[in-house]
């Protein structure tokens, strides 16, 4: 892993966080901010795909996800990230109840899981904002 690194939390790993932390890589080389990017699930199964909608809507961003695996939230992810963006309040009190330490901030995106594309298409939009409104953040945390 990168000395620095950005953690992007949600339940599975198979939605919201896979594409938030593909769009952060994207937004980061845009913007010549230098850190990895990482993501994982307070509730995932190691090992398991992104799902086929969250990965089309990357495509059609021009993002390859097709080889994300999930990976379940560690307190050693934690502790090493910069900077964790949880994808709603209840992942960020989880992320503070097994590391207080984390500096960790919830963006509050809206769950995709179960909707169709066009509802994958709106969260990407939602979380590429939101990443967009916190590059400041980032900037001086990196």
């Amino acid at each position: 892993m990168s000395s620095k690194y950005v953690l992007f939390v949600c339940t599975g790993n198979t939605c919201r966080s896979p594409m938030a932390a593909a769009l952060a890589k994207s937004i980061f080389e845009e913007n010549n901010i230098s850190a990895a990017v990482y993501s994982a699930g307070v509730s995932a199964w190691d090992g398991q795909p992104a799902s086929a909608h969250a990965v089309t809507a990357m495509h059609e961003d021009g993002i390859n996800l097709q080889l994300h695996i999930s990976q379940r939230v560690s307190v050693k992810l934690l502790d090493n990230a910069e900077l964790v963006f949880a994808m709603t309040s209840q992942h960020l009190a989880a992320i503070k109840s097994v590391c207080p330490t984390a500096n960790a901030f919830a963006l509050d995106v809206s769950d995709p899981f179960g909707g169709d594309l066009e509802m994958y298409r709106q969260t990407a939009a939602e979380i590429k904002q939101k990443i967009l409104s916190n590059l400041e953040k980032i900037r001086e945390v990196l």
